[in-house]
This record gives structure tokens, sequence and C-alpha cells, in this order.
């Protein structure tokens, strides 16, 4: 069975973004493929895709290393989100499909629900659910392609306080939902311009030694191969 280089490289991703790999850090082909239980040839080109993102650069006489994005780099990364996330809810609001409408209205009903709990771990995986399926009812694969990174980017720099109000964050994804579902392209991206702005103020930058404790780089973390075929 071959594994595919895109499952390689969402394993490699994640473990950047959760600090498996310090940044600056190399990334060998040899250990890689150790780790997740694949050949070199889908390392090498998980690599590729990984420097293409921004994730990984190549250094001379070190090879693929995991990228030290600057302070100016991250804040361009939220400034970005503010432009194209109400960009993605106003071409939601005009090629929506019914499917899409279900489970954004599902995802309203749980995190208001998780919200009333006060369950801030459900409420944050939720929340990423919520704006992925957003960005995919915008009918269009870049903007969905890029505002993924963007997602990704933004979780691996930057840490985000729970919010204090859960309740009110998901009373605007509630009328983002409304307003798509309503074909109102306008207030749709001026809800959810004005949703993205107060939830950008919540995020804190990461340093470098910070926060982020040390992960175990010995054990094996094979790549979840489920509906693969033979």
């Amino acid at each position: 069975m071959r594994i595919p280089a895109r499952s390689v490289c969402t394993a490699i991703r994640d473990d950047i973004v959760a600090g498996v790999y310090e940044r600056g850090s190399r990334l060998t082909e040899e250990l890689l493929a150790r780790r997740y239980g694949v050949s070199r040839v889908p390392v090498r080109e998980a690599l590729r895709t990984l420097e293409a993102e921004g994730f990984v650069v190549t250094r001379r006489h070190a090879g693929a290393c995991v990228a030290e994005p600057t302070e100016q780099e991250a804040a361009d990364l939220l400034e970005m989100r503010v432009l194209l996330e109400p960009l993605g809810a106003a071409r939601a609001a005009q090629r929506r499909t019914e499917a899409h409408l279900k489970v954004l209205r599902g995802l309203v009903r749980l995190g208001q629900e998780r919200a009333r709990r006060g369950n801030s771990e459900d409420l944050r995986s939720l929340g990423g659910w919520f704006h992925e399926t957003l960005a995919q009812s915008s009918g269009s694969p870049a903007l969905t392609s890029t505002l993924g990174q963007l997602r990704h980017k933004i979780a691996w720099m930057y840490s985000v306080e729970a919010s204090a109000h859960p309740a009110e964050s998901w009373t605007e994804h509630g009328a983002i939902v409304d307003a798509v579902a309503r074909g109102d392209s306008d207030r749709a991206r001026a809800i959810t311009a004005l949703h993205t702005e107060r939830a950008m103020s919540a995020h804190r930058l990461r340093f470098p030694g910070g926060e982020r404790a040390e992960r175990v780089r010995t054990s094996q973390h094979p790549v979840n191969t489920a509906g693969l075929r033979h």
C-alpha cells in the first residue's frame, strides 16, 4: 500500500502546528519516514508542499527545516484572514447549497449548547469546523484552500484566549448563517467582518521557548490510513 503524500503532509503539518518540531529544526527525510511509517518518497513530496505553504524552508547545508516566521509575517496572516473571511461569507450567501446550510445550522446549535455548558475545548473545535464549512460554502476552491492554510498558520503562530462570553460568539455565528440562508451577501460580509475582527483580538503571538512545552520526538506516529485502498 502506498501512502499518499497528502496524508503524510497533513501529519507533518499537524505536528508542526502542535509544536512537535521547533521552529528552525531540521526535518530529515529518513527520520520523518521512520516516524510516520512511510517511505521517503511521500515525505519528499510532502516537504515540497509544506515549503510552498510556508511551513518549511530549505537551507543550504541543512536541507529542509521548520520555518521561522517573523512577527510581521504573523501579523500579516491575521490581517489577511480579516479580509478574506468576510469575502468567503459573501460568496457563501450567493453559492451555498442546502447541504451546506444544514451543516452550518447544526454546528450553530451544537455551539450554542456547548457555550451554555462552558466546554471551551469543544467550542474551539466546533468553531474551526464552522469556519471551514463556511469557506467551503463559498464555492471557491482557491478561497477555501487559502483560508484553510491561514487557519493552520495562525494556529501555529498564535495562542487564543478563551472567550469570556462564548454565547455571544455563537450568536454571531447564527446571524452569519441567517444572512447566508437569505442570500444577503452584504449582511453576511458585514457580520463576518465584525466577528473576525473581534476574534482576532484574542490571539497572542507564540514565541520560541514560550508557552508550548517540548513534545516527545522519539515515539512512532503512524499516518492514519483508514479508507485507503491496498
